[in-house]
């Protein structure tokens, strides 16, 4: 039988700052829940969210904070996708060629490896910084 878990995570590429929630499945209550609490977690600023066309981002019912805006990627781009970086980090670093008991194994196992990267942001910034991003101007 097969268990699962989806983790959701937003970067601020210029700053490496990142938020992060582990959750049991996806659908469009939780990614609101995420986008509430990403909202939370970067409250003074308005935040540019590059997301792909997952069903459960381009859902009707998909709730959007008002300091957010959603910027959909080109179809089949995930190479423009800078939190596609931190799931390569994860595999990579933390759960290659490894072998889980039980769903709680990976869950410790993700957050441990999204706890590294929350509290070095100089490597998130050094992942996920894409030159076309640093060309972008803040108002």
């Amino acid at each position: 039988m097969r268990e699962y878990v989806y983790a959701f995570v937003a970067v601020s590429p210029l700053d490496g700052r990142m938020t992060s929630l582990i959750l049991p499945w996806v659908d469009a209550s939780l990614m609101s829940l995420f986008l509430s609490h990403t909202a939370e977690q970067f409250d003074h600023e308005h935040c540019v969210v590059l997301m792909d066309r997952a069903g459960w981002h381009v859902a009707n019912d998909l709730v959007v904070p008002q300091s957010m805006t959603i910027l959909p990627l080109p179809p089949y781009s995930p190479e423009c996708n800078p939190v596609e970086q931190i799931w390569k980090y994860t595999r990579t670093n933390d759960l290659r060629n490894q072998t889980f008991e039980t769903l709680e194994d990976v869950i410790d196992a993700v957050s441990s490896s999204l706890h590294t990267l929350h509290t070095n942001p100089n490597l998130v910034r050094s992942m996920t910084a894409f030159d076309w991003i640093k060309t972008l101007r803040l108002m």
